[in-house]
């Protein structure tokens, strides 16, 4: 790699630099909304095709009602809003870039209710608004630009050092980088999926009611693994934040009450 090939690199990461919606977070971001939203359009497309949706019913119809209502409040330029119920009984749901949003049966007997079904929602609306996919991929870049700019460093001669310097490189990059990244956006996702269901008129005291029976689902199914090698935070953290959270999110829960009378 030459000189100029890591300037350019360099330059391309500072260029990237921007702050996240509402949070007001710094992020890297090395893609453009449309191409990301275009990446988020195709692979939900294929999780349709290879996944069974179902399309009509309670359930279904459930689904939309929330995600409208939530996505109605969400600043979100051009999204296209598309809200899935996949037959799925892994209590999982998933945000895609550009609106895209999917949601397994197998959470709904955790959601409860409506506003259960409403903190899903709008943790994972709230994913895409701050761009949490195109971040990650921009920080997998960065990644790979450093190890790059480290390789020729340390040049081709350095054999067995340099073997151990690229792997040392690596782990760091995972644990100190990739997953604390991803925990930063879970939690950031649960601060502006609360704000956004509380604006949808949701109560927001039903988000730590869904996280505690969240919790106790993970006790029953085995436990989770030590934060730090886990991309998600600890249920005892989230719900500890959204309790901070909770005298602004009544304050929004409160003026969207007010407003619809």
């Amino acid at each position: 790699m030459t000189r100029f090939q890591i300037v350019a690199m360099v330059c391309a990461l500072l260029a990237g630099c921007a702050t996240a919606p509402e949070s007001g977070r710094r992020q890297l971001l090395l893609m453009s909304p449309s191409d990301e939203a275009q990446l988020g359009i195709q692979s939900f497309n294929e999780i349709k095709r290879e996944q069974r949706v179902i399309p009509r019913g309670a359930q279904a119809d459930l689904v939309r009602k929330v995600g409208l209502r939530i996505s109605n409040v969400a600043p979100l330029p051009n999204a296209q809003w598309e809200f899935v119920l996949f037959d799925d009984d892994s209590p999982n749901a998933f945000a895609l870039p550009g609106g895209k949003v999917g949601i397994n049966t197998g959470i709904l007997p955790i959601t409860l209710n409506e506003a259960g079904l409403a903190t899903v929602m709008g943790h994972e609306v709230a994913h895409a608004v701050a761009r949490h996919s195109a971040e990650r991929m921009s920080q997998a870049m960065a990644v790979d630009i450093g190890g790059a700019i480290l390789g020729t460093a340390l040049g081709s001669s350095a054999g067995v050092t340099r073997d151990m310097a690229m792997q040392a490189y690596g782990l760091g990059a995972q644990y100190g980088v990739m997953l604390p990244y991803s925990r930063t956006h879970e939690l950031e996702a649960d601060q502006l999926g609360l704000i956004y269901m509380a604006r949808a008129g949701y109560d927001p005291t039903e988000a730590i009611a869904f996280w505690k029976r969240f919790a106790a689902y993970n006790a029953r199914s085995g436990g989770t693994q030590p934060e730090f090698l886990s991309t998600h935070p600890v249920d005892s953290r989230r719900i500890a934040q959204l309790e901070r959270m909770m005298p602004q999110a009544r304050a929004e829960y409160e003026r969207a009450i007010s407003t619809a009378k």
